[in-house]
This record gives C-alpha cells, sequence and structure tokens, in this order.
C-alpha cells in the first residue's frame, strides 16, 4: 500500500494567470469568459433569493425605506470587504503554484509551519474541517440555486406553484446524469450565458436605480452603521440572509487554478460587481416603491412579457452555478485522495484536453441523492435559506486564519499588521458565522451534520492509515541490511522484472518477503517503487522520477506527483530509461500487498472509527486500477492488520 506524503521541497510562487493560462492554451479574453462560466456561477445567482429572504421570514426585517437602505449598505460593504478585498486582492496571493482553494491554502500553510508539531496539526484539522463544510454546502447550493430559478414560474403563473418542485428534481437529476458524459461540449456555453446572465442583472437593476437614484446613499457606510445601531437584533439575524449575497466568494480563491488572477479580477471588477450591485439596488429601490414586492423582488423588476424569457435565463444560470460546485466538489475530493484525506476512488477524465474536467461516480451518486433530498424536504428556496450559509461562513473564516498564517510565516508579513487586517476578515466572518447559526434549529443543522460526518469520515482516514503505516514498517527489516544478507546467502533468482509497489522504499516489501517465503525464488531485478504526492499541484515530467542503484539487482525508485495529478506507474517507470533502467512490461511483475484489516486487541481508534476504518478501506478502488497497472502484469499478496 502507497501512502501518500507531503513533501516541503520548493519555495512559495505566483503567477497563477500565467500557469492557468498556459494549461488552457487560452488568451486573456478567452479566460476572462471563462471565470464568468465557472467562477461566478454561485454568487451571480445569489440575487435570486437575498434581498426576498432578507426581508421575508428568514431575515424578518420590517420594511421601511431605512432598513431597505441599511440592508443595501451592509450587502455592498460585504461584497466589497469578503469578496473584493480579502479574496480578490489578498488571499487570492496565496497561491499555490496556481492553485488556490482550501486544501492549496493548507498546504501553504503547513509549509511555512517550521516543523512545529501543534501548529502543524492546527492546520491540518482546519484544512479537514474546511474541507468538510465545503461538502456541506456543495450540497445546499445546487438545491437553492434551481428551486429559486424555477419558483418564477409563480410570479409568472401561480397556478403552476404544485409543478415547481417537480421541475427542480428534473433538473437537478439531468445535470448530475450528464457528468458522466463530460461537460466540455456545453461548458463552452457558459462564458457567453454568464456575459448574458450579468448583462440582465445590471439592466434590470439600472433601470430602478435611474427611476429612483436616491437609493445610492446606501453607498454610504454611514447607513450599515446605522442598520445595526437602530434595529439591534433584527438587524444581526437579517445578517444571516444579507451573507447570501457573498455566498460563492470561496469559489474565486478554488477555481483559480482554472482561470488565473488576472482574468479573474478582470471579470469581477468589470462586470460581475457592479452587475450585482445594480440588481441589489435595484430590487431594494423596487421595495421601497411597491412592498408587495417582497414575495418575489429580483422577477418583479422585470416587466411581465420578459418573465419567462427572465425564468429559462435564472433555470440555465443556476444550472451552470451547481455545475461549477458539482466540478468543485469532484476536485476537492481528488486533492484530499492524493493528500491521503480520502480513500482510493475511480476517477475518471472526461475531456482529452481539460487536465480539470473529472468524474467520480461514487461522489457524483452521493451527492445528488443528497440535493434531492433537500430539494424533496425542504420544498422551496425560502426554506432551503435557512439552511444555507452556515456552512460557507464557517469556511470563510477558516480561509482567514490559514491566510493569517500563510502571511506571517510564508510571507514574512509583519505579524502585529497581519493580525490587524486578518483579525478584521475573521471579525466580519464571524458576525455572518454567528448570524446563520440562529438559523442552525430551522435546517442549519443540516450542513454542520454533513460537515460533521465529513470530518469523521477524513480525520478517522489519515489517522488510520498512520497507523497502518506503522503497523506495515515500523518493524520492517532495512532493505540495505537484507541485500547484504543475500550476498552472504543468496537465494534462487529467476528471469523478470520484480516491481514492488511500497509505502516505504527503506524497508523490504512485505509482499517480497511473502513471495521469497512461498515462492523461494526472486527476480533478477527487483524495484521497490514509493510514489510521492507533494504539496504542489503538477509535477513536470523531467522531476517524475529519482532512480537508485542499490547493488545486487536491487532498484529504488521514487515516483512525484502534484495533488491534481493522477498516478500512472507503468508511464512513469518509463522515465526510468534516462537514468540506465528499462522496463520491459512483457518481463515485468507488479507485486502489491492486499491488507485486511482486522480490530485490535489494543486499538489505537475508538469502536466507531475502526468501524469507518475498515469499511473505508473496503470500498477503496483497487491499487492496480488507482496506479493505472496493467491487470495480467500484477500479483497481489495478502496480509491482514490489525488497527
Amino acid at each position: 500500500m502507497v501512502e501518500p506524503t507531503q513533501q516541503n521541497d520548493e519555495p512559495h510562487g505566483g503567477g497563477a494567470s500565467a500557469e492557468g493560462a498556459a494549461r488552457h492554451g487560452s488568451g486573456l479574453g478567452a479566460l476572462t469568459l471563462g471565470a464568468l462560466g465557472v467562477v461566478y456561477g454561485d454568487i451571480g445567482t445569489s440575487p435570486l433569493y437575498m434581498i426576498k429572504e432578507a426581508f421575508g421570514h428568514t431575515g424578518g426585517l420590517p420594511l421601511t425605506p431605512g432598513t431597505v437602505y441599511g440592508a443595501l449598505s451592509t450587502a455592498f460593504w460585504a461584497l466589497m470587504l469578503i469578496v473584493t478585498i480579502k479574496y480578490v486582492l489578498f488571499i487570492m496571493a496565496a497561491d499555490n503554484r496556481g492553485e488556490g482553494g482550501v486544501l492549496a491554502l493548507a498546504t501553504l500553510a503547513m509549509r511555512g509551519a517550521d516543523g512545529s508539531g501543534i501548529r502543524r496539526r492546527l492546520i491540518m484539522v482546519l484544512a479537514i474541517a474546511g474541507a468538510a463544510l465545503f461538502y456541506g454546502d456543495g450540497l445546499i447550493t445546487p438545491a437553492i440555486s434551481v428551486l429559486s430559478a424555477v419558483e418564477g414560474l409563480e410570479v409568472a403563473a401561480p397556478a403552476l406553484e404544485p409543478y415547481v418542485v417537480p421541475l427542480a428534481v428534473a433538473v437537478l437529476v439531468a445535470l448530475f446524469l450528464v457528468q458522466q458524459r463530460g461537460t466540455h461540449s456545453v461548458g463552452r456555453l457558459f462564458g457567453p450565458v454568464m456575459l448574458v446572465w450579468f448583462s440582465t442583472l445590471g439592466l434590470l437593476g439600472l433601470i430602478q436605480i435611474v427611476q429612483h437614484p436616491e437609493v445610492l446613499v446606501a453607498l454610504n457606510p454611514q447607513y450599515a452603521f446605522g442598520f445595526f445601531a437602530n434595529h439591534g437584533g433584527y438587524a444581526f439575524a437579517a445578517l444571516g440572509a444579507i451573507v447570501l449575497a457573498v455566498t460563492g466568494a470561496e469559489a474565486l480563491y478554488a477555481d483559480m487554478g482554472h482561470f488565473g488572477r488576472k482574468p479573474i479580477r478582470i471579470a469581477w471588477f468589470g462586470l460581475v460587481l457592479p452587475a450585482l450591485v445594480m440588481n441589489y439596488f435595484g430590487q431594494g429601490a423596487l421595495l421601497i416603491t411597491d412592498p408587495h414586492t417582497v414575495e418575489n423582488p429580483f422577477f418583479l423588476l422585470a416587466p411581465s412579457w420578459a418573465l419567462y424569457p427572465l425564468v429559462g435565463l435564472s433555470t440555465l444560470a443556476t444550472v451552470i452555478a451547481s455545475q461549477a460546485v458539482i466540478s468543485g466538489v469532484f476536485s476537492l475530493t481528488r486533492q484530499a485522495i492524493q493528500l491521503g484525506y480520502l480513500p482510493r476512488l475511480s476517477i475518471r477524465h472526461t475531456s482529452a484536453t481539460e487536465i480539470g474536467q473529472i468524474y467520480i461516480p461514487q461522489i457524483n451518486w452521493l451527492q445528488m441523492t443528497g440535493v434531492l433530498l433537500l430539494v424533496v424536504s425542504f420544498g422551496s428556496s425560502s426554506a432551503l435559506a435557512s439552511a444555507y450559509g452556515i456552512a460557507v461562513t464557517g469556511a470563510m473564516s477558516i480561509d482567514a486564519v490559514l491566510a493569517f498564517i500563510v502571511a506571517v510565516t510564508l510571507w514574512r508579513w509583519p505579524a502585529p499588521a497581519a493580525a490587524i487586517l486578518f483579525a478584521l476578515f475573521l471579525v466580519v466572518d464571524l458576525a455572518f458565522f454567528g448570524a446563520t447559526a440562529l438559523k442552525i434549529p430551522q435546517g442549519g443543522w443540516m450542513p454542520l451534520m454533513v460537515a460533521a460526518g465529513i470530518y469523521l469520515i477524513m480525520s478517522t482516514w489519515r489517522r488510520g492509515r498512520a497507523q497502518v503505516y506503522e503497523r506495515l514498517y515500523g518493524d520492517a527489516l532495512p532493505l540495505e541490511g537484507f541485500i547484504n544478507r543475500l550476498r552472504e546467502k543468496p537465494a534462487e533468482r529467476v528471469a523478470g522484472t520484480a516491481v514492488f509497489m511500497t509505502g516505504n522504499p527503506t524497508v523490504v516489501p512485505q509482499a517480497l518477503l511473502h513471495n521469497l517465503k512461498h515462492n523461494k525464488v526472486l527476480h533478477e531485478r527487483i524495484v521497490a517503487v514509493r510514489v510521492n504526492t507533494l504539496e504542489q499541484p503538477f509535477v513536470d515530467d523531467r522531476n517524475r522520477v529519482m532512480v537508485e542503484r542499490l547493488g545486487g539487482g536491487f532498484h529504488r525508485v521514487i515516483v512525484n506527483y502534484g495533488f491534481l495529478q493522477e498516478p500512472d506507474i507503468p508511464r512513469a517507470l518509463e522515465r526510468c530509461r534516462d537514468a540506465g533502467l528499462h522496463f520491459d512490461m512483457m518481463s515485468t511483475s507488479f507485486f502489491l500487498s492486499r491488507e485486511k484489516y482486522l480490530p485490535s486487541s489494543h486499538p489505537t481508534l475508538n469502536p466507531v472509527q475502526e468501524w469507518i476504518f475498515i469499511r473505508l478501506a473496503a470500498a477503496a478502488v483497487d491499487a492496480t486500477e488507482f496506479f493505472g497497472l496493467p491487470p495480467n502484469r500484477v500479483v497481489e499478496l495478502g496480509a491482514q492488520v490489525e488497527i
């Protein structure tokens, strides 16, 4: 069994934009358009429900010009502080060789931890918690987005209300079914559709603003402060709805590797931010003019003749937003597998040209089941809004802490300056988190329950694998000593090459000992292969393998991959010829040790964790498939391991 490790062999690097452009082979304009279609889907569909929920049953604000101005001012400055300043300007600078996301941020923080055990454990806990919260958000976003779009039918024709949930279910089922075929063909439409969507958002809002320009006074932060001073508890509760304006902010950072910093920033400042602000302020102006529009101010911005086209466009936009979240869950899962937080799962590439387009069947069906259960059980976007936000704000708070660690330990910022800046971000994040925590009894418990389950799974797997590693290799025979013993007492050798996949290439692989014990022979050439997953997204072919000759026909090979790459051992071994080690696959056998895990009489895991670990191991993809080994050249030898 090969256990991923994290290496700290290279310094922090920037240039996300260059790396993203190089991988996509696209110009700045194409990357900016692509960012519109992927990065901004989630935050771009928030106008469908944010204002409605702030003044509906979720926020419960009294509908007066003062509260409207206060809510708009709070939403605007949340967009500026959290999205623009925190993510677009600062956190996006923390790229792990062009890649973003909570696990990439955690690897940067780990790199600057200087071997401190307590700090590294804290970072690992935060990384797992952030990933777990993202999974919770990954269930709610498709459900609330598609439901809110289809609910526009109720505005156009109230008689269609009974068909909203079935139609939303049908749209979501179709979306998850198409994942196995890949989205590269329709993905080219994402950018143009979202360009039309944001242009429509801006236009609908601008029409109202032109008619009621006084609403622009809400740009003054004084209205946000007055909002909390005058309305206290109501204002704080309304934060649980206003936070919907910034859901999706983490996607700017998580998807940075696909497009690069510059295209994402251009799209944000050039179109997305102005369109969102104009739409929110337009909805606010409409509410002041006609308070009855609070039932669905977004769709009532449009003239009656445009309602059905707007529902269609909204549905397309929410499908695109959902696709971005689904793809993000796939990408996060791949990173978690390669970094050792989850067991091996089947990962299929759905595009021959786009490395980021992958499909993970088990995750797809689990996510679809969870999303459909949410749609059917909650039944409306307003009900789901009670469950929305707490996972997002929790993840954003974790990002602030990890980014502070990176700024101090890796970027060498002065600690007081970094503390002031990121404390400001954290205070805002925690204020939103506290407001969404008020909704735990109404549904906020759901993403927390999902996140807690994912956290238990990921932490159990990582701890269990560490225990297995110790059981397998803690008292193993050093490989050099074994080779010296063979010189004194040679074993029978047979023609061919034996490749032993191992988690520790400095000791004798168990499969080798079992083969020698049962078959009484060794191959004339023996290669111990260790796969390393480095704390960087990609490793080029020049640095793929390191070969060491040990004498007596023994070799040690280290194969390096980034955490966004899938292993292909036969192809990697071809690179060994540059070091004088040639492989003929027809005369090469791959030996794997297949472990069967048993409860220990002296367990280090509690009974629940033992049960989880054993079943996760049983569900893991076979090592032959995961490492791309030719099945007809693989020999598996069993071993029992107590945990």
